[in-house]
């Protein structure tokens, strides 16, 4: 299996009423966009913003898992990605852990850098997140 030097991560989370039924997604890909691995992951009751995290939590982990260095995350979430960058504080305290499992990741990897994106340029993201959060409806 040959090394992959770079990966992009597109991230996306869902709820259905915020809070509500929720769901998180991702795609790791190489940067020519060959899919490395993706997830579309229910987590039941949450917010919006738990699930944007556990998206990212889940795509960071299979970068970690795979030995990928360096990440190029791409989240539809200003807050995240702003928390992330060090423009805002983390307030919520139910995000406080999330944000620190974020920065573990991070620290294992080489180099982490987090855009924001508008939601058309996240498709594949946002379809798996919607996807769990319908599977959470269901009691998936």
């Amino acid at each position: 299996m040959q090394q992959i030097a770079k990966a992009i991560l597109h991230t996306d989370g869902a709820a259905k009423g915020n809070p509500g039924p929720a769901g998180a997604g991702f795609v790791l890909t190489t940067e020519t966009g060959d899919v490395i691995a993706e997830g579309a992951i229910p987590l039941g009751h949450a917010t919006n913003n738990f699930a944007e995290y556990k998206a990212l939590i889940a795509g960071l982990t299979e970068a970690v898992e795979r030995t990928i260095p360096r990440v190029e995350v791409f989240s539809d979430s200003e807050l995240m990605c702003r928390q992330l960058n060090g423009q805002y504080r983390v307030k919520n305290e139910g995000l406080i852990p999330l944000y620190q499992e974020v920065r573990r990741l991070a620290a294992r990897l080489e180099c982490v850098k987090y855009t924001h994106v508008r939601r058309h340029l996240n498709e594949r993201a946002d379809a798996l997140a919607n996807e769990a959060a319908y599977l959470s409806a269901r009691g998936g």
